[in-house]
């Protein structure tokens, strides 16, 4: 397992991140456990969380998998043995359950939200703390096409950035970061930074796959030009760019079997493109996630791709793709596939 620095930190992360997003939903405690247990012992010492998972997020499940979290740190003892990242949910008329009203990026929900998330982490301190989408209308989870709307209600970057630098200070954060962000926004944060007003983002999650590479029209320049790594996301599409979902295929207790309203990279285009990127593995006698996750990681502009599995089997494929290199052949008949099938889930 390689590691590279964290933005212009001097923490070093593994090349992986472990995702946790189905413990507590899909995912038991028992399983949750064997999946950090063996993370580590393949050399992830990174991992990923959220206040408001386990995902799909309801009230039944909020908070769920920070706890399941906490109770392996307190089981295990390894808190100091892993680099953790976890988030503050943005505003979502849908989710009042989190604290009792639309959640915003001011004084009142990022502190609650950091506490509670200390508490159920069972933890003092968060190593990357990071805002999960925007306070503000933006183009998110696919959508295309910005509407402005200047009568809209959102916290100011430098309000958010000043409640931040408070909880740098205060020793329970140590550093911060973006999620679902814009370049605009991304540019804002690190200008106020520059400027003095608070602490500096050190890496962007959002989207990248073969399926959706929209964070290069814009963000990956960024990302390079101010050593902010992106932390990539769904890197095999939810799972679609294993194959198991082509032509019209649900295996039982697959992720879009029980949750069918997530449509992002289940419409025709993607499937097309998915059907040519497994064609393209077989041909190079590769696991098509393998591949998939090989590719996301030899990006210069990604400090390390978030892997995520309901099996074990599943996710000792995933970490396996950390001894591929991509062939210069393979590299380019994959740019060719792009050309051909250009963003296809945005």
């Amino acid at each position: 397992m390689l590691y590279k620095n964290l933005g212009r930190t001097d923490i070093k992360v593994s090349e992986l991140c472990l995702g946790t997003m189905t413990w507590g939903e899909q995912n038991t405690q028992k399983e949750a456990f064997e999946q950090m247990d063996y993370a580590v012992n393949q050399g992830i010492n990174f991992f990923d969380t959220a206040e408001i998972y386990a995902v799909p997020p309801k009230a039944e499940t909020y908070g769920r998998t920070e706890e399941i979290i906490g109770n392996w740190f307190q089981e295990k003892g390894s808190r100091d043995k892993i680099i953790l990242a976890s988030k503050v949910a943005g505003p979502s008329p849908a989710q009042t359950y989190i604290r009792g009203e639309v959640s915003r990026f001011n004084r009142k929900h990022i502190v609650a939200a950091l506490d509670n998330s200390l508490r159920r982490l069972k933890t003092d301190y968060i190593d990357l703390y990071q805002l999960h989408w925007p306070d503000r209308n933006s183009n998110l989870f696919g959508q295309l096409g910005f509407e402005h709307n200047d009568q809209e209600r959102i916290t100011q970057p430098e309000e958010t950035l000043a409640v931040l630098d408070d909880l740098v200070k205060a020793g329970k954060i140590r550093h911060v970061g973006l999620s679902n962000e814009t370049p605009w926004g991304t540019m804002k944060f690190l200008q106020l930074a520059e400027e003095g007003k608070g602490p500096r983002m050190v890496s962007i999650q959002n989207p990248y796959s073969l399926l959706n590479r929209s964070f290069e029209v814009g963000l990956a320049e960024v990302a390079m030009r101010e050593d902010i790594g992106l932390l990539s996301y769904a890197p095999l599409g939810a799972g679609v760019l294993t194959g198991k979902y082509l032509h019209g295929a649900r295996p039982e207790g697959a992720r879009m079997s029980l949750f069918s309203d997530n449509t992002r990279y289940m419409g025709e285009r993607g499937q097309m493109a998915v059907a040519d990127y497994i064609g393209l593995a077989e041909k190079h006698r590769l696991d098509p996630a393998q591949m998939a996750l090989a590719y996301v990681r030899s990006r210069p502009f990604v400090t390390a791709p978030i892997i995520g599995a309901t099996k074990m089997a599943q996710l000792k494929v995933n970490i396996e793709s950390a001894e591929i290199t991509l062939s210069t052949d393979l590299l380019k008949e994959i740019e060719e596939l792009g050309k051909k099938h250009t963003i296809p889930c945005p």
